[in-house]
């Protein structure tokens, strides 16, 4: 390869990693109220708001509402339900009467750039 065509290639390279974008504030803010759980084999993501959650489950979008609970947290839509206390979540699905353990569930951390 001459120096001329390295050199053009380097500079490309330069430029392609000064594009590329960093998360914003608003996503930032966002990673630190979601975390991420398995169910069943499964990538489950759950971000916490204000009063409610949304979690992205199977490529559905679902919003749950907190309701009281005497312990721990609790959210709920009338057909699912999440129940958890720090990091260990159960979802119970009333449609089809059953109840799942999420496990290893962490928080997001935001790809590397």
């Amino acid at each position: 390869m001459s120096r001329a065509r390295l050199g053009g290639a380097l500079l490309t390279a330069i430029a392609l990693v000064g594009c590329v974008d960093n998360p914003s504030k608003e996503e930032q803010e966002a990673a630190k109220n979601t975390i991420v759980c398995q169910l069943h084999g499964e990538r489950v993501v759950i971000r916490f708001d204000t009063g409610e959650v949304r979690i992205l489950l199977g490529g559905d979008r679902i919003i749950l509402y907190q309701v009281p609970s005497a312990s721990g947290m609790r959210f709920s839509n009338g057909n699912l339900e999440l129940r958890g206390k720090d990091l260990e979540f159960t979802l119970l699905d009333f449609t089809n009467a059953t109840q799942a353990q999420l496990v290893e569930c962490a928080p997001y951390t935001l790809p590397k750039q």
